[in-house]
């Protein structure tokens, strides 16, 4: 039984803040405002809905990867070396430094009541991996608590699966969605929506909260996308629905 609140705020792109076994944790933070990313050739067509300031305090983010703007930008960035831990992996410890912890796949963190697993990820086809760089996911786990099962930029149903089998299912699921595509590639590096619906049943969650499918030009697909492809599957129940900017009570079903 839960015994704290559970509870999510969707921020925008692929943040959010999740309350969880009394902890305050945020998703890949991006705050900044509308604007282009040269360097990444990514644009950003919306800003937050939810202040930087406004989210604080943090006492835990949960950073899929830090080398792209869509997952770490740089009001993102600034508000997550002010907390007190970010999870993320190896490399992003190396560059980042203090309070980042590098985790590989299957090492656990513990943060107050909550263990943290990495999850191991591709973001994108296994033959663009060298090209596209390493991403994370995590699985959440605290006394009386449901487990959490965060994807990140992950788009491999195949390490989904490993995930569930190793580890065993989630009650809810965070999945990162959009089918993200960056020209001249016209790969998904990010799931699809019909792969984030497949996701849902492999994770077996009641509860999924969709995010990554908005507020960036190079995601394909929207939370409308999302939505259909839920209701093709039989699952619309499931999917969440997250105002941007509001906080919404997570209930467990089934």
């Amino acid at each position: 039984m839960t015994t704290a609140p559970l509870a999510v705020t969707y921020i925008g792109g692929p943040t959010a803040l999740l309350e969880y076994a009394g902890l305050r944790i945020l998703l890949d933070p991006t705050f900044d405002e509308p604007g282009d990313y040269p360097a990444d050739e990514l644009t950003k067509t919306a800003g937050p809905g939810v202040a930087a300031a406004a989210v604080e305090p943090i006492d835990l983010v949960l950073l899929s990867h830090h080398g792209h703007a869509d997952n770490f930008d740089a009001a993102g960035k600034e508000l997550a070396l002010r907390t007190p831990i970010v999870l993320s992996l190896p490399e992003a410890e190396a560059d980042l430094g203090a309070p980042v912890v590098g985790m590989a796949a299957w090492q656990t963190h513990q943060v107050g009541a909550v263990t943290v697993t990495a999850l191991p990820g591709l973001h994108g086809p296994r033959i663009l991996k060298g090209l596209i760089g390493p991403v994370i996911g995590f699985l959440l786990q605290a006394p009386g608590e449901p487990t959490i099962f965060v994807s990140g930029d992950n788009s491999s149903l195949r390490l989904i699966r490993k995930s569930v089998q190793r580890l065993g299912t989630a009650e809810i699921a965070i999945l990162f969605a959009g089918a993200a595509r960056v020209p001249p590639l016209p790969l998904a590096l990010t799931l699809t929506s019909a792969k984030a619906a497949r996701a849902a049943k492999v994770i077996r969650a009641s509860t999924v909260v969709g995010v990554h499918v908005e507020d960036w030009a190079h995601f394909s697909e929207s939370r409308a996308d999302l939505e259909r492809a839920f209701t093709a599957a039989g699952i619309a129940d499931r999917l969440v629905s997250t105002p941007r900017g509001e906080r919404v009570s997570l209930t467990i079903t089934g």
